[in-house]
C-alpha cells in the first residue's frame, strides 16, 4: 500500500479559475484577435527551419529591445540596474522557440518571474542582515531558487529562467545592490518580451496557446465534453494487479465480473459513435481529434439547450 502522503495534491486553479473571466474573443475583431494567438482553424503543422528563423529574429529583438528601454528609462541607473538580467536569456529561448510549452505561455513567463524574483529579493534581504553575507549568501541562494521553484510549482507558473532569477538575486552583487527595485525591472522585461512575442510568433505560428489556462473558463459544470478514441482508451486501460492468494484471485473475477455488467449507455455509445458528433439536450459529445474554436463549441451548445 503506498503511503498516504503520495496522494496529497493542491490544486489552485479550482479555486482561481472561478474567478477568471473567460477570453474576450467573441468581442474583439478577429483581424486583432488573431495577434493575440486566437484562431479559428487549426494552425498548419510546420518543418523545424522556419521555426529557428523566426526564433532568431524573435530572441534577437526581444533581447535587444529590452537592453535598448532599460538604457533610457532614468530611474534604473540610480538603482544599479545591469543592462538585462542574465534569466532573460534562458526566457527568450522558451518564449520564441519551445512557443507551444506550457512553460513559455504567459501565466508563467510573467507570473514566474514575478514571484521569484520577490523570493530572491526577500531572501537576499534577509542573508543581508548578517555580518557575514559574503559567506553564506551561497546558501541563501540555494533557498531563494528552491523557494522559488516550490511557490511556482504550487501557482502552477514554472518558468525554468525564474530559478535563475529568484538564484541571482541573492548571489550577484549588481542585483543585491538593485534589491526591491529588481520586482519592477523584471515586471517591465516580462511586459516587453511578451510583446515581442505576441507579434513575431503569430506571423506564421500560433502563440500563446493559451493565456491563463488551457482548460474552459466559460463555466464549471460545461455540457460539452471530449470523447476519447477508442486506440487511446486501450492504450489507457488499466492492467489487473497480481493477486497474492485463492481469495485475491476470486475477489478480480467477482469484480471483473461487475464491471462488465455495469457497462453504462454512455459508455456503449462512445464505442458505436466513436467518431461523430452528438448533441442532446444539455450535452455535447465531440471526439477528441476534433478542432473546434470556442464560437464553435458555443454554437454547438447553443443548439443544444433549443433541444
Amino acid at each position: 500500500m503506498a503511503p498516504i502522503h503520495h496522494s496529497w495534491n493542491f490544486n489552485i486553479d479550482r479555486f482561481l479559475n472561478p474567478l477568471i473571466p473567460p477570453p474576450p474573443w467573441n468581442h474583439i475583431p478577429y483581424p486583432i484577435a488573431y495577434w493575440f494567438g486566437f484562431r479559428k482553424t487549426k494552425p498548419q503543422g510546420t518543418g523545424n527551419l522556419m521555426p529557428i528563423f523566426w526564433a532568431f529574429l524573435g530572441v534577437f529583438g526581444a533581447i535587444a529591445m529590452i537592453e535598448a528601454v532599460g538604457k533610457h528609462v532614468a530611474s534604473f541607473p540610480p538603482h544599479h540596474v545591469p543592462l538585462i538580467v542574465g534569466s532573460f536569456g534562458a526566457a527568450a529561448v522558451l518564449e520564441f522557440y519551445a512557443i507551444e510549452s506550457p512553460l513559455a505561455q504567459p501565466r508563467n513567463a510573467i507570473g514566474g518571474q514575478v514571484i521569484s524574483a520577490i523570493i530572491g529579493c526577500a531572501v537576499g534581504k534577509l542573508f543581508l542582515l548578517s555580518d557575514n553575507f559574503e559567506d553564506i549568501k551561497w546558501l541563501g541562494g540555494a533557498l531563494a531558487c528552491a523557494s522559488a521553484t516550490a511557490m511556482m510549482a504550487l501557482t502552477k507558473t514554472v518558468h525554468p529562467p525564474a530559478g535563475a532569477t529568484a538564484l541571482l538575486a541573492v548571489v550577484d552583487p549588481t542585483l543585491i545592490q538593485v534589491g526591491w527595485f529588481l520586482i519592477p525591472v523584471m515586471l517591465l522585461g516580462c511586459t516587453l518580451m511578451l510583446g515581442a512575442a505576441l507579434l513575431i510568433n503569430n506571423i506564421e505560428r500560433q502563440f500563446p496557446v493559451y493565456w491563463w489556462s488551457p482548460e474552459d473558463l466559460r463555466q464549471p459544470n460545461s455540457m460539452f465534453r471530449r470523447r476519447t478514441s477508442k486506440k487511446k482508451a486501450k492504450e489507457t486501460e488499466s492492467k489487473p494487479e497480481d493477486a497474492s492468494s485463492g481469495e485475491g484471485d476470486a475477489r478480480y473475477v467477482s469484480d471483473v465480473e461487475a464491471n462488465a455488467a455495469a457497462e453504462t449507455e454512455l459508455e456503449k455509445e462512445d464505442t458505436i459513435y466513436a467518431a461523430d458528433i452528438i448533441i442532446k439536450p444539455g450535452q455535447v459529445i465531440v471526439p477528441e481529434h476534433v478542432y473546434l474554436t470556442q464560437e464553435e463549441q458555443q454554437y454547438l451548445e447553443t443548439i443544444s439547450k433549443r433541444l
